[in-house]
């Protein structure tokens, strides 16, 4: 038969000599690690980093390695170990609790090395005994659980290990998310909260604040890399990471040079931190080195209460720091028991040598002390062991800040209660094999596990402690400040509280009063890479940058943006423009050609001053209607002209002012109508000339067919053609008003569509086609004889007309606005004025100045002339 233990991480086997004789089995190697132990009925491990450094042996395998040398002891961590025995002595002497059972405790120091760690946890689950014989099977088991590892990374790894034996592993500070998951952990428990809710509280300081443009640092550990991914989750959702930086657990100084150029290179003011104390140690000290300050930091609850970094001499870099931490608490009788520590010559109990060597600044006898710690006498007097602790002022005995440490006596009180349910299980009621209870002098781990997942109790802090369906603790924290007190020590103050439970947006409460900014205005930093937006502009990325880096763009005429930071413009709607700054649509300005403008008032009185100068001169013509100049050629049709030509002067008035339906259809059909009625006018007259140098010829007499009332019928005929196209164009699609938005953008022009664009093109042509028939028989007659030949003066107010005419198309398309009806309205005036002139100023001449030449005999005679 061959035994095979597997203790203290080395398989044991039985030598050749032993097998006959198989009771008997031997350690090949224990570990030698430094540590404290005290017996009892049930032994409680635990696990502590109390030396920062460590140096690994040289592994040549040509001989026996040597062991990992620790140093650097911290008796600020020292604390804490101090903590878990005092809760044990508590314990010890409550007979309430565990009556009739002693509890005792062995504790390792993983000198923040995961290879001492592992080190630790196996020689815990191993037991102290070098021989092992059949009746070591026996009994509980070396340690029932262990409080630790305060190292996330190293929890993961132990608790591998200890779940194959369903043992319970309760940690104190690992907050790692990944540990929660309980298919991988399932014997894994804290006190802390998990880091999922730390990043989230960080993140909502962050958010408070206002801070989009933050740096990240984490150690390249579990605790810091699961951390820092969360943070990068939940960061996105509202602000970005300017750079990202882990720090080497061991201690590269060109890698904490690289880091510390990143951070002074970065335009970040606000920097994460998901660290220990220990890897953060480097960088600290070359961060005050180089003296970087103006920096916020977030600390993450690993160091955010270190007393070992928030010192004096790092106080100009790291003031002002905010900080995650575990929520504080009061243990009663705890500073008395820390200054009743005395050092034991013994070597399971080396760690109080150490903390007393380095405490005292002293050392013992190394022929009686032998520990794995790199120890320097030199310079150094020799301790007694009886030196006065009292008189010394550290933070090992501290109380005011039992943070970590009141999580540690939690963790031992935890143990403790669930011991206590398996004490109280009634024979036949238990939760195992048969309905059995366990034994408490023959427990298992896995007994223990069944109870620790249900505890639930109040400490004499009145605190509920219980563990969740992860084996996670409630999820509050402190929110602390680092802050210099007057005599120049560094405070650790408490400003705020994050508690998950709370109501959705607020578990976050912040002292506002009470926060230390280290800014030269001592005012909340600002930490933003590029500056809000404001209303009237948005904002556009800037291209290989990350989104919280952009240029704010103005808004485009007739878009707005009425939020800080919009990502884009809003299009105002169709009767809206934006203003000025574009944060706010308002109504368009509404433009049309109104009798209030300047250039309204000057066409309103150019064309009353037509119409009444038209009225004149038919006043004149009516008085003087016997006279030779008036009859000579048809004064009926010259007071129609006459008439005609009021009414078109008239009708330039309807253009003017808000258009509206009847407006619209008005002054198209006064339009067309009184301009076809002026035009047939002057038709008639230019036939009539025509007819009258004819009818003068010898034998014809083609007057008695083209009598007065022929005349007056072929005007009137003429003008009901353009009545009937005015009728068939206003019932088929009459002309509307209508907002024209497109020429300008910031106005909304109200101006007449024709409605049909054939009706309007059969009207306009029908005029052009009589004003063309007209110059063209008037053109030809310009050079008759005759008594009076208007011949001439049709011609050139035809020409006139024309050419103003013509040349309003290319005028009227290039006008923006109300120019374009005041462009029209200026045709039909010109126009008008051209034909008034050129027809009826001659003879007006005459009637008026020259009333001489206002006689048969002087026409007779000036025909002769021309003749």
């Amino acid at each position: 038969m061959t035994c095979i233990l597997f203790t203290s991480a080395y398989l044991v086997f039985m030598s050749p000599v032993s097998a006959l004789n198989p009771s008997t089995c031997k350690h090949q190697e224990q570990f030698d690690l430094n540590g404290v132990y005290k017996t009892g009925d049930l032994i409680i491990g635990g696990i502590f980093a109390i030396n920062f450094e460590a140096t690994a042996p040289g592994l040549s395998f040509t001989s026996k390695p040597e062991q990992w040398k620790c140093k650097s002891l911290e008796v600020s961590v020292f604390q804490r170990l101090q903590t878990m025995l005092f809760a044990i002595a508590e314990i010890n002497r409550d007979q309430t609790l565990l009556p009739n059972i002693t509890l005792g405790y062995r504790v390792y120091d993983n000198c923040v090395k995961l290879p001492v760690a592992l080190q630790a946890a196996t020689a815990l689950i191993g037991g102290l005994d070098n021989d092992f014989t059949d009746s070591g099977c026996s009994g509980p088991p070396p340690v029932v659980a262990i409080v630790g590892d305060p190292l996330s990374s190293h929890s993961i790894a132990i608790s591998r290990i200890l779940s194959l034996f369903q043992m319970p592993l309760v940690s104190y500070s690992a907050s790692c998310s990944c540990l929660s998951n309980k298919i991988e952990y399932p014997t894994f428990f804290r006190t802390v909260p998990s880091d999922a809710f730390q990043v989230k509280a960080m993140v909502q300081i962050i958010k408070h604040y206002g801070w989009t443009w933050v740096g990240a640092i984490a150690s390249e550990d579990d605790y810091g890399q699961y951390a820092l991914r969360t943070f990068q989750e939940e960061i996105k959702m509202f602000g970005c990471i300017s750079f990202i930086e882990t720090v080497s657990t061991m201690n590269d100084n060109r890698r904490v040079l690289q880091i510390v150029d990143t951070i002074q290179q970065s335009t970040a003011k606000v920097i994460v931190v998901f660290s220990a104390e220990a890897e953060l140690l480097s960088l600290v000290k070359e961060i005050v080195h180089q003296n970087i300050t103006g920096r916020q930091w977030i600390a993450s609850e690993a160091w955010s209460t270190s007393a070992v970094l928030a010192t004096k001499e790092n106080f100009g870099s790291f003031g002002g720091t905010l900080g995650i931490a575990i929520r504080r608490g009061e243990i009663q009788d705890l500073e008395s028991f820390l200054y009743q520590i005395r050092p034991k010559l013994d070597l399971n109990n080396n760690l109080l040598l150490q903390f007393w060597e380095k405490l005292f600044d002293c050392h013992f006898q190394e022929t009686i002390v032998k520990t794995n710690t790199t120890l320097s006498s030199v310079m150094r007097t020799e301790c007694t062991g009886l030196e006065d602790i009292q008189t010394i002022h550290t933070t090992y005995n501290d109380v005011s800040e039992l943070r970590i440490a009141y999580n540690v006596y939690k963790a031992v009180y935890a143990l403790a209660h669930a011991l206590h349910d398996l004490m109280s299980c009634q024979n036949g009621k238990g939760p195992f094999e048969n309905n059995e209870c366990a034994d408490i002098k023959n427990m298992q781990p896995y007994q223990l596990l069944h109870y620790l997942k249900s505890v639930n109790f109040t400490n004499r802090l009145g605190e509920r402690v219980s563990f969740d369906e992860n084996g996670d603790a409630l999820a509050i924290y402190d929110i602390i400040n680092w802050q210099m007190t007057n005599n120049g020590s560094v405070k650790i103050k408490t400003i705020g509280l994050f508690d998950e439970s709370a109501s959705a947006g607020k578990e976050v409460f912040l002292d506002e009063e009470s926060i230390f900014w280290s800014t030269e205005s001592r005012t909340v930093p600002e930490s933003i890479c590029s500056k809000s937006c404001l209303p009237g502009t948005r904002r556009a990325n800037r291209k290989g940058q990350p989104v919280c880096c952009f240029d704010c763009i103005p808004c485009a005429e007739g878009e707005i943006s009425n939020k800080i930071d919009s990502s884009e413009c809003f299009k105002c709607p169709i009767d809206f423009w934006s203003n000025s700054v574009r944060n706010h649509c308002i109504l368009k300005e509404i433009e049309f050609l109104s009798y209030e403008d300047a250039m309204g008032i000057t066409l309103t009185t150019v064309a009353s001053v037509g119409g009444l100068i038209s009225v004149g001169i038919l006043a004149i013509f009516i008085y003087h209607r016997n006279t030779p100049v008036v009859r000579a050629n048809n004064s009926e049709l010259s007071f129609l002209l006459l008439i005609s030509l009021t009414l078109c002067f008239l009708c330039a008035l309807c253009f003017i002012g808000k258009p509206s339906d009847l407006n619209c259809m008005l002054r198209h059909v006064m339009f067309g109508i009184s301009f076809v009625l002026c035009i047939s006018c002057i038709l008639v007259k230019t036939i009539v000339v025509i007819m009258a140098f004819r009818a003068t010829l010898p034998g014809n007499n083609t007057m008695k067919w083209f009598s007065v009332s022929k005349q007056r019928g072929t005007v009137f005929f003429f003008t009901f053609i353009q009545s009937i196209i005015c009728i068939i164009w206003l019932a088929s699609a009459p002309p509307y008003p209508y907002k024209n938005t497109k020429y300008q953008n910031a106005k909304i022009i109200i101006e007449c569509d024709v409605g049909s664009s054939a009706g309007f093109g059969c009207l306009l042509g029908y005029i052009g086609l009589l004003a063309c028939i007209c110059f063209l028989l008037a053109f030809l007659a310009r050079n008759l004889p005759d008594t009076f030949n208007e011949a001439k003066f049709i011609t050139f107010s035809m020409l006139i007309f024309c050419a103003v005419w013509i040349t309003f198309i290319p005028a009227y398309i290039s006008s923006p606005g109300k120019h374009t009806v005041a462009v029209e309205i200026f045709a039909i005036l010109a126009s008008s004025f051209g034909l008034l002139f050129a027809i009826f100023a001659p003879k007006c001449y005459i009637i008026l100045l020259k009333p001489e030449q206002n006689t048969k005999k002087a026409l007779m005679g000036r025909g002769t002339n021309e003749k």
